[in-house]
C-alpha cells in the first residue's frame, strides 16, 4: 500500500536552511498530489507547499511564499521541499500526505481535506 517517509528534520539557526525530503511507495497511478504540512505549537496544521504529480503544478502558503520550494525526482518518487531564511517560527513537525486527484484536476491544493496517507512526521527546530 502506499507510504510516505520522511526525512531531513533537525536543529537549524535562525536564518539558515534545510531540505526536507518525502520518499513514497506504492502508488497505482500517476493522478495524485503531494502536500507539505506543518503543526507548530500552539496552532493548527497548516499546508504550507503541494505539487500536482502529474502536471508538476505548485502551491505556497502565503506563510512561506520566497523562502520554500517543492520540487519532485518522479524517478525516484521523491519529494523535496527547500526552506531558506528559516525562523524560530517555522519550528514544528513537518508532515508529507497524498491526495488522489481526478484526471482532470492539474492543481493541488493545501486544505487537509483530501490528503489520506500521511507520512510519520519529521521534526524541525529553528532556534539559536
Amino acid at each position: 500500500q502506499l507510504q510516505l517517509v520522511e526525512s531531513g528534520g533537525g536543529l537549524v539557526h535562525p536564518g539558515g536552511s534545510l531540505s526536507l525530503a518525502c520518499a513514497a511507495s506504492g502508488f497505482t497511478s500517476d493522478y495524485y498530489a503531494i502536500g507539505w504540512f506543518r503543526q507548530v505549537p500552539g496552532k493548527e496544521r497548516e499546508g504550507i507547499s503541494c505539487v500536482n504529480f502529474r502536471s508538476a503544478s505548485t502551491n505556497y502558503a502565503d506563510s512561506v511564499k520566497g523562502r520554500a520550494t517543492i520540487s519532485r525526482d518522479n524517478a525516484k518518487n521523491t519529494i523535496y521541499l527547500q526552506m531558506n531564511s528559516l525562523k524560530p517560527e517555522d519550528t514544528g513537525v513537518y508532515y508529507c500526505a497524498a491526495a488522489p486527484v481526478s484526471v482532470l484536476f492539474r492543481l493541488c491544493v493545501l486544505n487537509l481535506g483530501p490528503y489520506n496517507t500521511w507520512g510519520q512526521g519529521t521534526q524541525v527546530t529553528v532556534s539559536s
